[in-house]
């Protein structure tokens, strides 16, 4: 696996080694020692599947602490621009945003750490499957709208289909004035 840590400290890309041959292919998703080697010592307790179909946008979403989630991302099947802002008080890079194209057939992922806000949108229609740190606490959802103006997040895709929740997340000023 190679995995790649972007500008934003503790978000990181991971590709997998995938070995393919005349039946099909083979990799792993997932493991503990090279995880934590080489990310972070994090303890996954929940992992979640999604499908949407081509044009669907998710989030920007997160838990508030303490159900604060650290996330590993992929798709299965489709592919998907996937984003993470940070949103973590006192970071330097607090604010700004990565995305990435996850697809199915390059099998990359991302981890986005605690702190962050995370969202993303359909190029085509994808099964979209992530670990967590942490159990879902429905009293500690929140999230910021997707179309921020000073997030200014390039989603790859014009209008979206965005649920009537997702609609009414604040921006990100408004979030952290809560």
């Amino acid at each position: 696996m190679e995995f790649r840590e972007t500008k934003i400290k503790g978000l990181f890309e991971i590709t997998p080694k995938v070995f393919h041959d005349e039946r099909g292919y083979f990799f792993e998703t997932f493991s503990d020692r090279l995880f934590k080697s080489h990310v972070a010592d994090v303890n996954f307790v929940q992992d979640n599947q999604s499908y949407s179909t081509k044009g669907v946008l998710r989030g920007l979403h997160l838990q508030k602490p303490p159900f604060a989630q650290g996330k590993l991302v992929r798709v299965i099947s489709g592919s998907v621009i996937d984003v993470a802002v940070d949103i973590r008080l006192g970071s330097p890079t607090f604010g700004q945003y990565e995305s990435f194209l996850l697809t199915a057939e390059k099998q990359n992922m991302v981890y986005v750490p605690e702190g962050f806000a995370h969202g993303f949108a359909t190029i085509e229609d994808a099964v979209f499957t992530y670990k967590c740190t942490n159990y879902y606490d429905k009293a500690s959802e929140a999230g910021i709208i997707f179309n921020d103006p000073e997030l200014n997040i390039d989603w790859g895709i014009e209008n979206p289909l965005v649920s009537e929740k997702d609609l009414e997340l604040p921006s990100l000023k408004q979030f952290l004035s809560y």
